[in-house]
């Protein structure tokens, strides 16, 4: 039995862009979709692995000798379990691992391993709340990311007595879109709403509407945190939303409530 379409969706005929990277872009578009949304994907973000040095394989080699090891996002824990699978066997005990937010601790608990997170909030700032890492009296620790990243981890970490080894693991850029799809994406498709997930993100995006004349300051923006929030706030942009978590469902939700809040004249955004 075919089960019925809902009268109407929470976004139906909202105009979503999505600013993520891959595949997360293509992932969250879908549930915008689902939702009824006009949802595209155009990352402003990209990343790539960096060549195999011997400086990271050391490192790699050296795992066991850190207390703890910390990947700050998804895609740099799934490129360190690749290093495990091809330098460690059996993974090394004694480790405390750590990712920052749901997504990044549900890729290193589908290898396996018991990392730790916060109970609450996807940040470095709550992070960094753990009891664990409260006391860290000449501890080894493993931070990786990628080959630029805030420093807030290693520097607040380093004050608390630890030494931090950061291992980049791979490079961001800006992808290179051609002036007809900036075009189309920004201009002719115009989007009620814009998700832009890092701080890096927003500022392609605001440097991408400068080039092709497009107006960002009636255009709802998803950002992660308040300092994001800010930032755009300081760019001249203040409809800005903040999702209860950076989970797919969440998004949706906070954009299908702040639209709907839009239209009812209100003007509130987080």
């Amino acid at each position: 039995m075919a089960i019925p379409r809902p009268d109407s969706l929470p976004l139906e005929g909202r105009r979503i862009l999505v600013c993520r990277p891959q595949p997360e872009a293509d992932r969250l578009a879908a549930s915008f979709r689902d939702a009824g949304a006009d949802a595209r994907a155009m990352p402003l973000v990209a990343r790539e692995p960096l060549p195999e040095d011997p400086a990271t394989r050391t490192q790699i080699l050296n795992l066991d000798e850190f207390s703890h090891v910390i990947a700050v996002s998804p895609y740099a824990a799934g490129l360190l379990l690749e290093w495990l699978d091809d330098w460690w066997p059996q993974t090394p005990t004694g480790i405390n691992w750590y990712g920052v937010g749901a997504g990044t601790a549900a890729v290193m608990s589908d290898y396996g391993l018991n990392p730790r997170q916060p109970d609450a909030g996807h940040t470095s700032e709550d992070l960094l709340q753990l009891p664990e890492l409260t006391t860290l009296d000449h501890a080894k620790v493993l931070l990786v990311r990628g080959q630029e990243g805030r420093e807030l981890i290693p520097q607040t970490l380093e004050k608390r007595g630890a030494r931090v080894t950061v291992l980049p693991l791979y490079r961001r850029y800006c992808p290179d879109y051609d002036e007809a799809t900036r075009n189309a994406m920004l201009n002719d498709f115009s989007p009620e709403a814009i998700v832009t997930l890092s701080g890096e993100t927003l500022n392609n995006l605001i440097a991408l509407s400068e080039n092709t004349g497009h107006n960002l300051e009636n255009t709802l923006l998803v950002v992660p945190v308040e300092r994001i929030a800010e930032q755009a706030r300081l760019a001249g942009l203040r409809r800005t939303c903040i999702p209860g978590s950076l989970a797919d469902s969440s998004i949706v939700a906070a954009v299908a409530e702040q639209l709907a809040s839009l239209d009812g004249g209100s003007g509130n955004t987080k």
